[in-house]
């Protein structure tokens, strides 16, 4: 936890002293991307879920010249293996954070927030996501965006705690 505010902190350390701005259209303002969801289990969590696939949304706004504030929503199934029944779970997961454009269209970003178990039982569990993407823009105030990010939740009731190498393809459009 230290290190992801420590990661936060010098992200926002190079934000406020980078005094180019951004050129490209697609990157300035706020914004909102709708994408796909794919989510590997790694770890403990791996010997148990097979995959997972969903929806999000995240909405940028920006704050500095190469740093947006991020909120994100969204819906992620997740398939265990079929030596414990081949069930699905499904959870919200729900965060906010911060994105840095190291350059004009690559990007690191870290979020924190709860996510949500569907089922009963299941509960809700600390949610953490630091992670690298780009942004391609392809019209005037949009862009298709690609990130990969290692997200953990805290273990909560469960035996292992949660783990997966997410990756996220999105399209995002000026507000």
């Amino acid at each position: 936890m230290k290190k992801l505010f420590l990661l936060t902190a010098i992200a926002g350390i190079f934000a406020f002293t980078n005094a180019s701005a951004q050129k490209d259209a697609a990157m300035n303002g706020p914004k909102l991307g709708i994408g796909a969801e794919f989510a590997f289990p790694m770890g403990d969590f791996g010997d148990l879920a097979k995959f997972g696939v969903g929806g999000s949304l995240l909405y940028q706004h920006p704050v500095a010249p190469n740093l947006n504030l991020t909120a994100s929503a969204g819906y992620l199934s997740i398939k265990d293996k079929d030596i414990i029944g081949g069930n699905t779970t499904g959870f919200v997961p729900v965060k906010v954070g911060a994105r840095y454009f190291i350059t004009e269209n690559f990007y690191a970003n870290a979020e924190v927030g709860a996510s949500f178990g569907t089922k009963s039982g299941v509960g809700t569990r600390f949610a953490y996501s630091p992670g690298l993407g780009v942004e391609f823009p392809v019209a005037d105030k949009a862009a298709i965006d690609l990130g990969v990010r290692y997200e953990g939740w805290s273990k909560g009731d469960a035996l292992v705690t949660p783990s997966f190498i997410g990756v996220r393809a999105a399209f995002n459009f000026g507000l």
